[in-house]
């Protein structure tokens, strides 16, 4: 993998560990620099009689020392990294050493672990399992009408009122919908409850959401009526999961990734990690969701702004987006991405994929020369025919974006539909900055 130093800084855990991971890429402060095919390892001399051993998974970025800091990564985990990206040739290619071996066989032994767990769960009584989604789906219906009816009034209240909601008119409805084993419909009630109210425009956002939600509760029922794909879709929206094993079992899809965007949200006391991908030849986005505790750290560290060379299997579904890496391979080379021309061509692109599925909270393109500017008190995107989309009220890096402008065209990674379109990345000079 080829990383930049913005890539390499932005895992940093604060604005101290990159100075001071920048202050230890140097070759005078490591008395050993190595690596294989897979890892990268060396010996940096700190307070105490022994040097501290520092260790970096290359093919799935994972960091290990031996130091005592609670940081990850520590200093020392990103100043040889740094030191790595510089310059490859102060690494000698060597052989493991038992330390290095021992932890990258722990991290494989983890992942057999899981998978014998989950051929476990493979084999649970089919009988039982019937029975208990049988029970679930009842739950799920009871749960629904009452949203149904929640919905209703809202819309014969009108929306002046929402404003001064408690939150927990919102609160509640979420967990029942937990409680009704419907935690896809309970994340998109609490997206209604997370809207700022006193922000132009909340209305527009709220109707949209709220139509999702009633677009679900009108197509489950139905579910029989639909093509599969679509059947699919609304189990998953609903909050019905897909066997990753099945997943995986699918055909995957071997591609250079881009990686697009990487954004992290908390949702109760789990942080949910959004990846986006773009595949050079297939020219297909991918979303790669990955879970994980508070005061943990995700499986694997995508870097937004670097390449991989990957086979992906995608979660099926009206309009495929969701995906998981099946395998790495050796790194690709940087190469070019090519966006669409203008607004026009995004709206054609966007009106077929929400033909498709129009459960999508929002289209991912990648659009060439666009100029940001501000009309009145919104951020704009304009094209060079003169035609300009909305940047969402919640975009707090507008002056940022104009600044990387300068006025100039840029090419920019946005998600959105309609009229709006959030920038999440754009490209300067062939460099690519992305808004976390």
């Amino acid at each position: 993998m080829h990383f930049s130093e913005d890539q390499i800084l932005s895992m940093a855990p604060d604005d101290a560990s990159k100075k001071s991971g920048k202050e230890l890429a140097n070759p005078s402060k490591w008395g050993k620099r190595e690596e294989s095919n897979r890892a990268l390892w060396g010996e940096c001399q700190g307070s105490g009689k022994l040097p501290y051993q520092t260790q970096i998974d290359l093919v799935n970025i994972a960091f290990k020392c031996s130091c005592p800091s609670r940081k990850f990564p520590c200093k020392h985990g990103l100043g040889l990294l740094l030191l790595y990206a510089r310059d490859k040739k102060l690494f000698k290619t060597a052989t493991e050493p038992d330390w290095v071996v021992g932890w990258l066989d722990k991290r494989n032994e983890r992942e057999e672990q899981k998978s014998e767990k989950k051929e476990k769960e493979k084999k649970a009584d089919p009988a039982a399992q019937a029975k208990r989604q049988e029970t679930r789906t009842k739950r799920v219906e009871e749960g629904m009408g009452e949203l149904r009816l929640w919905i209703k009034d809202i819309v014969r209240n009108g929306l002046v009122s929402l404003p001064g909601k408690d939150p927990a008119y919102f609160e509640t409805m979420t967990r029942r919908m937990v409680d009704a084993q419907a935690p896809g419909l309970a994340a998109m009630v609490r997206t209604l409850r997370d809207i700022n109210f006193f922000q132009e425009g909340w209305q527009t956002a709220f109707l949209d959401q709220l139509l999702r939600i009633y677009l679900v509760l009108e197509g489950f029922p139905r579910l029989e009526t639909l093509p599969p794909a679509l059947q699919v879709e609304l189990r998953t929206q609903v909050g019905f999961t897909q066997s990753l094993d099945d997943v995986r079992a699918e055909a995957g899809l071997r591609d250079e990734w881009f990686v697009l965007a990487k954004r992290t949200t908390r949702e109760d006391a789990i942080n949910v990690e959004r990846n986006w991908l773009f595949g050079r030849s297939s020219r297909r986005y991918a979303l790669i969701l990955q879970f994980y505790p508070k005061g943990q750290f995700p499986e694997m560290n995508l870097m937004a702004g670097s390449w991989i060379d990957a086979e992906v299997s995608f979660f099926k579904g009206a309009y495929p987006l969701r995906a998981l890496i099946k395998q790495y391979y050796n790194g690709p080379s940087n190469t070019n991405i090519d966006g669409l021309k203008n607004w026009n061509a995004v709206e054609q692109v966007a009106a077929e994929i929400l033909r498709v599925n129009p459960l999508l909270e929002g289209v991912p393109v990648v659009i060439e020369n666009v100029i940001p500017f501000k009309d009145g008190n919104r951020w704009m995107l304009r094209d060079e025919e003169g035609n300009g989309v909305f940047i969402p009220p919640t975009f707090q890096q507008g002056w940022q974006l104009l600044a990387l402008s300068g006025g100039a065209p840029l090419k920019v990674f946005a998600m959105g539909k309609d009229q709006d379109f959030e920038p999440l990345g754009v490209w300067v000079n062939n460099r690519y900055t992305f808004f976390a």
